[in-house]
């Protein structure tokens, strides 16, 4: 039987979706920061989209570079690559160049690099490296916290950096967790406590700290016989209790106060409409003004008069709004989840568990950021500064999507084939 070439094994589906996305998205970078009256082109490199067509470039290399590498050094070497992260990850809180109020840049002349967005491949790397060995079961309580652990400990270095939304990223591995066997009771749990830490935000606290006493006197009252059960219901109170008194240390003593804002801007978007509101609130009008057909391309007049901060980056999906209409978003929408939906396909037919659970972790983080992302222009989701994957400006996220995405499809050319580490 003929053996097959390596082009022949990759997946070229998702490599046609990949490279429809970059270029629509570079197409839509130089809308976001098109000025008629200066005579820029799109490969002019003083603009966000020349500088995005070298980015996109460099990818290309980066792309190679991936194909070259043996399929097996992505899991042999998984560890020292996350070790390697961490540490730049530390460097930057020490040296690193502050850009909107986070320290998380490293900066040589105007180039800068962001290590917290190639720590989503790292710690998806390591992750699927540990739950991969044969013997890590997440039904075992150990397994589940050093599973949980190699999550938390570049999470909360990002946060520390003052980039929470890139932070936030990183709850989406709780999936793959889910999907290699953690129990559902753990995932209910942690969205139990993220419903009633908006729940406290929208009602009065008082009010809910009785309704949620008078629920568990009802419990209590339900399970008389149950002594098992009730210290179960009494643990579950005090923690939920906690959770509702805590909110307030959260929003006055952890977050920034431009990050409060952008908390209870979601509640109430009127709470500062020329202030942390303005970008929400103009960029809904962007979205609205589109219609159906949109403007048309480069008609945007959102756009051209800059009333959108930050429209080529967090903003780019008011842009497609704007000069594509509903019909143009709705396209978007629809090449992401057809996307998505082919990286299921190719998880599915993994063959080791360390492609399987890194496909699912590449599945988890990029829907993370385009669900977020779009939420944040349409006001459901407050302002945490996500990308949207290959259409935001950015050659740090670019890069850092691009390696997630081939890594993968590296694994996925080599299902077949035994997975023996060095």
């Amino acid at each position: 039987m003929r053996q097959e070439s390596l082009s022949q094994k990759i997946d070229w589906v998702t490599i046609l979706l990949f490279g429809a996305m970059v270029m629509l998205g570079w197409m839509n970078i130089y809308a976001a920061n098109y000025n008629p009256d200066l005579e820029l082109g799109i490969f002019d490199f003083s603009t966000s989209a020349g500088r995005q067509f070298v980015w996109i470039c460099t990818s290309g290399i980066l792309i190679a570079a991936v194909f070259l590498f043996d399929y097996k050094f992505f899991d042999s070497f998984a560890y020292i690559i996350y070790g390697v992260i961490l540490a730049l990850l530390v460097f930057v809180l020490i040296g690193g160049k502050e850009v909107a109020g986070s320290k998380s840049w490293i900066g040589v002349g105007s180039f800068g690099l962001q290590p917290s967005e190639f720590a989503k491949f790292a710690t998806a790397l390591v992750l699927a490296r540990y739950i991969g060995k044969a013997d890590t079961k997440l039904e075992n309580l150990k397994s589940l916290i050093v599973a949980l652990l190699l999550i938390a400990v570049p999470m909360v270095l990002i946060a520390l950096q003052g980039d929470i939304g890139t932070a936030l990223v990183f709850a989406a591995l709780i999936i793959p967790l889910f999907m290699e066997g953690m129990p559902i009771v753990i995932l209910m749990s942690v969205s139990g406590l993220l419903l009633i830490f908006l729940l406290t935000l929208l009602l009065n606290q008082t009010l809910l700290l009785v309704i949620v006493s008078i629920a568990i006197l009802l419990a209590i009252g339900l399970n008389t016989k149950e002594s098992k059960r009730i210290m179960i219901i009494i643990v579950t109170g005090v923690v939920v209790v906690l959770m509702i008194r805590s909110v307030d240390f959260i929003l006055s003593d952890v977050l920034k106060p431009y990050q409060q804002k952008r908390v209870l801007s979601l509640v109430n978007p009127n709470i500062d409409p020329l202030g942390i509101g303005w970008n929400v609130n103009q960029s809904k009008i962007a979205i609205g003004s589109g219609g159906l057909f949109g403007k048309g391309f480069l008609e945007g007049t959102q756009t051209k008069f800059d009333f959108v901060p930050e429209q080529s980056t967090d903003f780019i999906f008011c842009t497609i709004g704007e000069e594509h209409g509903w019909i143009g978003s709705s396209l978007l929408i629809f090449l992401f989840v057809t996307f998505l939906l082919r990286l299921i396909f190719l998880t599915e037919r993994q063959k080791s568990s360390f492609a399987r659970v890194f496909g699912y972790s590449v599945v988890s983080i990029i829907f993370f950021h385009f669900s977020i992302n779009i939420a944040m222009t349409i006001g459901l989701f407050p302002v945490v500064g996500i990308p949207l994957p290959f259409f935001s400006y950015g050659g740090s996220s670019l890069w850092a999507f691009t390696i997630l995405l081939f890594v993968f499809l590296k694994l996925d050319a080599h299902r077949m084939q035994e997975l023996q580490r060095w």
